[in-house]
């Protein structure tokens, strides 16, 4: 099968934009180690990855540059030299800033931008120290969300299952604006009572139908992670949403430091059923992310 979109993963340079977090050598992040990583991560490689698997068009997601603007244009001069390689990008911005406005004209002189994400979750131990939380509380996210909808941009939204509630209120005053749950909403718990907590928690993200989820990241929290074990997770998220509302992606390089990317479609495939793949693989993130794809 071919024509089908990875609807997240990164690129990076570290000689052409900073990322602190790459920069900050032996910090142990939630996900693990990140030192394999630490080096650039370039389309090319991806491309080496993930086109022999099906893959020939992506998204990019922002993944904490210092200057949410300079990994956007970065972003846009590598999809302006590869054309065969269609890519569209969700930029970081903070939807709280006062001159939001401003930064948002400023990112959609950019043809690959299709949405904004700003995390509000990652794990609970980074959360406590970060204190990202804190935006469900704050008056301005919710208008910045508004303002991202009325510009037709999208939000990606990564958070905790303890999140899902009080995030679902939010966003249910925000109707018109898309979101993407990224990594099926981060399922940390990976026993049977923290899986059966984020089935329950999930319903109220999965019944806003402006709320698309991402089967992606999944073995950020399960490093020795097999088909059998992302099983369970799979099966709700195509239950909750529908194949129409769930889109596949790798989140490479970072799933990188547990699997390849062959043994991650592998998986994939086996688990969606064959009926509907062409909706996860395809047509749900095309839709979504406004992508056009041969």
């Amino acid at each position: 099968m071919t024509g089908w979109i990875d609807a997240h993963h990164h690129l990076w340079d570290l000689e052409a934009v900073h990322y602190p977090w790459l920069m900050a050598r032996g910090v142990e992040r939630f996900f693990g180690d990140p030192t394999p990583i630490q080096r650039n991560y370039l389309l090319h490689e991806f491309r080496s990855e993930a086109a022999p698997c099906g893959i020939n068009a992506s998204v990019h997601i922002q993944v904490g540059a210092e200057s949410g603007l300079d990994e956007a244009k970065w972003v846009q001069s590598i999809a302006d030299a590869n054309p065969d390689w269609p890519i569209a990008q969700v930029v970081f911005c903070d939807l709280t800033s006062v001159d939001l406005s401003a930064q948002l004209d400023t990112f959609q002189t950019l043809p690959t931008v299709r949405g904004v994400r700003q995390i509000v979750g990652r794990a609970p131990g980074e959360d406590a120290q970060t204190g990202t939380n804190t935006l469900l509380d704050d008056p301005q996210f919710l208008v910045g969300l508004q303002e991202a909808g009325r510009r037709n941009l999208s939000f990606d939204l990564q958070l905790i299952p303890g999140l899902m509630e009080k995030t679902a209120a939010v966003l249910a005053q925000a109707p018109n604006t898309r979101v993407a749950l990224c990594h099926a909403g981060s399922p940390h718990d990976r026993s049977a009572e923290g899986l059966e907590q984020w089935t329950k928690q999930l319903r109220h993200l999965s019944d806003l139908p402006q709320v698309t989820c991402k089967l992606s990241g999944l073995g950020m929290f399960d490093h020795t992670w097999t088909a059998d074990s992302i099983r369970p997770i799979v099966d709700e998220c195509l239950v909750q949403f529908g194949a129409d509302r769930v889109m596949f992606g790798s989140n490479f390089p970072v799933d990188k430091l547990y699997s390849d990317y062959a043994s991650l479609m592998r998986a994939y495939r086996d688990l969606v059923p064959a009926k509907v793949q062409s909706a996860v693989f395809k047509e749900t993130a095309a839709s979504f992310y406004d992508l056009a794809v041969s």
